[in-house]
């Protein structure tokens, strides 16, 4: 995937979450909120890496660590439609691996233990201030609660929380919650 692609593909996810549309206003619009600059800077730095374009990619790290107080090492890997809610506070370990669609709020660490590192799932939310330790696995379509502290493997299609965090919730593949609190089928 072209880095022009993953930037807009990530764009239009923030402008959904943010929003629940990506038409141009929205795109405008998160374009200018917090932690778009940081998502930018990420992707920059990814695609400098992988191109062993060093410079460009320590300076990208300075400038979010600087301008966007978010540390993301330069090895972490994440799949399309990363969202930095925002960005204030976050930590990435450089061996931290991701999947697509991956929302973290602000003050998140995701960090080795060791040369263990976390490897996160499809479609993973993280709340504010959550710490995921270790080289524990985050399921596919993980809720992470705002401070939960993960040191333990958490399932597919669960929400944990507490420290450490334990599941308090498992919900059923091909189905999503909606705000009323009732289930619905996910279109395919």
């Amino acid at each position: 995937m072209t880095l022009h692609r993953l930037i807009a593909d990530d764009l239009r996810a923030k402008a959904y979450w943010n929003y629940e549309r990506a038409d141009w206003r929205a795109l405008v619009k998160t374009l200018l909120t917090d932690g778009t600059v940081a998502m930018v800077l990420y992707r920059v730095m990814q695609w400098a890496t992988r191109r062993r374009v060093v410079p460009l990619a320590l300076l990208c790290n300075k400038l979010n660590a600087i301008v966007n107080n978010c540390i993301i090492g330069r090895g972490a890997d994440f799949g399309p439609r990363f969202v930095l809610i925002h960005a204030t506070g976050i930590v990435i370990n450089s061996e931290v691996r991701g999947g697509s669609d991956i929302h973290l709020e602000h003050q998140v660490t995701i960090g080795a233990d060791g040369r263990r590192a976390p490897v996160l799932g499809d479609g993973v939310f993280v709340g504010a201030g959550a710490k995921i330790i270790g080289g524990v696995r985050v399921g596919d379509h993980v809720r992470v609660g705002a401070n939960a502290v993960v040191v333990h493997d958490a399932p597919d299609y669960t929400t944990v929380v507490g420290v450490p965090a334990r599941v308090v919730r498992r919900r059923v593949p091909g189905t999503a919650e909606r705000a009323d609190g009732r289930r619905s089928a996910i279109a395919m």
